[in-house]
């Protein structure tokens, strides 16, 4: 659904992005990890046609982001910067017509389509009880899922995510990332994330895309990822991958650099 080749971003004298090449299919989840500085919101941002490359290009379902009219666009793929913001009046179902707009312009009437659309999108996210209450009277993990359900109103077949899950508490990053995984599978939506947490990453993700100091230095299935000493060069650490039982990735145990030994009551779990 969406390619990246040879994707490279400059600003000014700082190569912030070089020669990405990413490739990722329906109803796939890939998430973007590395340090921070690593390109990845750079990365998502490229994606979304929001930054000119210096050299390459992204296409989504065939067509090129950067000449495509940003309204068919819209249709195609949708973007969640980290920090969105709406006036703290308008209600979840108003935040989320807003995300119908661009099927329905500036001087056309919502259609029966639009308004089930506009519902399927809102229970979709688990917010009917909620869709009159105002933006301000609801959690931050409630808001989370409000704007997804605006990006999911666009019926994109893509979706961008820039650091979901932070600022939340671990209670509502479960349940957003619960939400990321049911759209996969359910609706076939191909997501691109963003993620700080490598263990929900290792949990969530179809496929990892490493990034360290703008180039991707891995590309492939969490468990492949694990099999390799990248985490602890790339970002720093010592600690080592702890297996789980049954077909589950495994997580990523970090040893507190102060102490002298690897045991369990010495690492920090990352949940």
């Amino acid at each position: 659904m969406l390619s990246c080749h040879d994707l490279s971003i400059q600003y000014g004298d700082h190569r912030a992005l070089q020669g990405l090449n990413l490739e990722v299919k329906r109803g796939e989840i890939c998430a973007l990890i590395g340090p921070n500085g690593s390109g990845k919101s750079t990365a998502l941002h490229a994606m979304a046609g929001l930054t000119s490359p210096a050299s390459g290009q992204v296409r989504v379902d065939g067509h090129s982001v950067n000449t495509l009219p940003r309204r068919q666009l819209a249709r195609l793929l949708s973007f969640l910067p980290q920090h969105p913001t709406a006036p703290e009046e308008m209600t979840v179902e108003q935040l989320v017509r807003m995300g119908r707009f661009t099927h329905v312009g500036l001087f056309r009437r919502y259609q029966p389509e639009d308004e089930e659309t506009i519902r399927w999108a809102i229970e979709s996210t688990g917010l009917t009880a909620l869709s009159h209450r105002r933006l301000k009277e609801i959690s931050g993990g409630e808001r989370q899922r409000a704007w997804i359900s605006a990006a999911l109103a666009q019926e994109a077949k893509v979706l961008l995510l820039d650091e979901p899950t932070s600022f939340l508490d671990i209670g509502y990053q479960v349940e957003v990332l619960d939400l990321i995984y049911k759209l996969s599978r359910e609706r076939d939506i191909s997501i691109i994330m963003s993620i700080h947490d490598l263990n929900q990453a290792m949990s969530i993700a179809d496929r990892i895309a490493l990034l360290n100091q703008g180039r991707l230095c891995f590309d492939g299935e969490p468990k492949a990822l694990a099999a390799t000493d990248l985490i602890k060069q790339v970002f720093r650490v010592r600690g080592r991958f702890v297996p789980l039982p049954g077909d589950v990735a495994p997580h990523f145990d970090v040893e507190l650099s102060h102490r002298a030994s690897a045991s369990a009551e010495n690492c920090i779990y990352i949940p």
